[in-house]
């Protein structure tokens, strides 16, 4: 190393000992990195110009830490403009390299991205100039996937410079990709007027525009959902109707009731034969509708595996289990409700709504079987005040001319745990 550019060094370290902050912090940039290439070359640069010397530097130095001071003499000036044009220099080679670690792949965006906040932290360039580095900082943050810092980075950006395309461009970008939709077709539409024949803009106008419209759609599918729901709670209610945690949900689905136009409630039934454990339905059983068992069980077509011709019209009854399972809560079973449809998932249920209401307990004995009178509406029966029902309504089918049929009675027999 020449003499010359050893005593510019050392300079530069007697500097960095001498004031508090240390010439790195001066431009902004950490005392540990003073042997930073960019660094030492403006140093260097600038040191080695016959107008500065160890006293000037300090009055220099001085002068630029005292805040509200102002150069009182052309020297001084001059003094802060070279301090000025070193920090300037610094900013524009950070940028650089900044961009070179852009081009050098993924390993190297959080050098990128350090590299830009130093430039932008000499507080040396033009608005435009630290536009472009907070607008170059963003397209990083949205290379690693942070949207949420890309986005402030292109907002920062637009503050200094308004026309900058590239940051509207990235701050669509980075809207779009935090659903902040009507930010993004903000963003677009003024980029747009800036840029008008812009197709990169152009079909980020038209992605908007699409996701927009689908939100709104699924809005209104959500809205018709949960006000159909809420007019079923409501019907159930003002029957005094009990619906527990669904049973059989592998055989039922999500089977629900359909309130008509009539206010008239259908439901769909699930017919459990109890001795094999066979299944039928009834997929709209109106409530108002009786318990034909002939319109039910039709004499010519006898069951496949019936082979004992055990389960004809005039041998079975039906039964339905009294007070098995708990009463859901009315937000419970709005949600149940909801199940399957566009508003699935959108209602949150509170931490004390998480369970059942335990008004109705399954008792630890014997399960208790109802017999259904087959001249009684489905409303009547369902309104019972044992009945609850599981998810949709549930009858076990039995043949009194079945050996099945006394253990059955005499509660010896129990359905399978859900």
């Amino acid at each position: 190393m020449s003499p010359r550019l050893a005593t510019i060094d050392t300079l530069a370290s007697q500097i960095t000992c001498f004031f508090p902050i240390g010439i790195g912090e001066l431009f902004g940039i950490r005392s540990c990195e003073m042997e930073d290439e960019i660094v030492r070359v403006s140093l260097r640069r600038e040191l080695s110009s016959p107008h500065f010397n160890k006293k000037q530097i300090k009055a220099k130095m001085a002068l630029w830490m005292e805040k509200g001071s102002e150069p009182l003499t052309e020297t001084e000036k001059a003094d802060l403009e070279a301090i000025a044009a070193i920090k300037a220099s610094a900013a524009i080679e950070l940028k650089e390299k900044g961009n070179e670690y852009v081009k050098m792949g993924k390993k190297h965006y959080s050098d990128a991205i350090d590299c830009y906040t130093r430039a932008i932290n000499q507080k040396a360039l033009s608005d435009s100039e630290n536009s472009i580095l907070f607008s170059n900082r963003a397209h990083v943050n949205l290379l690693l996937g942070n949207h949420r810092r890309a986005l402030n980075d292109s907002q920062e950006a637009l503050k200094l410079c308004p026309s900058n395309i590239k940051a509207i461009y990235r701050a669509v970008k980075a809207s779009l990709s935090l659903d902040l939709l009507d930010e993004a077709q903000d963003y677009c539409q003024k980029g747009l007027q800036l840029d008008p024949n812009n197709e990169e803009l152009k079909k980020f106008d038209q992605k908007i525009n699409l996701k927009i419209a689908e939100n709104k759609k699924h809005e209104a599918e959500v809205s018709k959902a949960v006000a159909e729901a809420k007019e079923l709670v409501s019907a159930i209610e003002n029957r005094g109707l009990k619906i527990g945690k669904a049973m059989y949900r592998e055989l039922t689905g999500l089977r629900k009731p359909v309130l008509d136009k009539n206010n008239i409630l259908h439901w769909s039934v699930l017919l459990l034969y109890a001795e094999v454990m066979s299944s039928d339905f009834i997929e709209d059983f109106c409530e108002t509708d009786m318990f034909s068992l002939s319109h039910i069980f039709a004499e010519d077509q006898p069951l496949p595996w019936d082979v004992e011709n055990n389960y004809k019209r005039e041998f079975i009854e039906l039964y339905y289990e009294a007070g098995s399972g708990l009463v859901l809560s009315k937000e419970r079973l709005l949600h149940c409700l909801l199940e399957g449809t566009a508003a699935s998932g959108e209602l949150r249920i509170d931490d004390e709504e998480k369970d059942p209401v335990d008004n109705f307990k399954h008792s630890m004995g014997s399960p208790k079987w109802i017999n259904v009178n087959e001249r009684r509406t489905l409303h009547d029966v369902l309104k019972e005040p044992n009945f609850i029902i599981p998810g949709i309504p549930v009858f076990y089918v039995v043949s009194k001319r079945s050996s099945f049929y006394m253990k059955f009675k005499a509660g010896k027999w129990a359905p399978p745990s859900i």
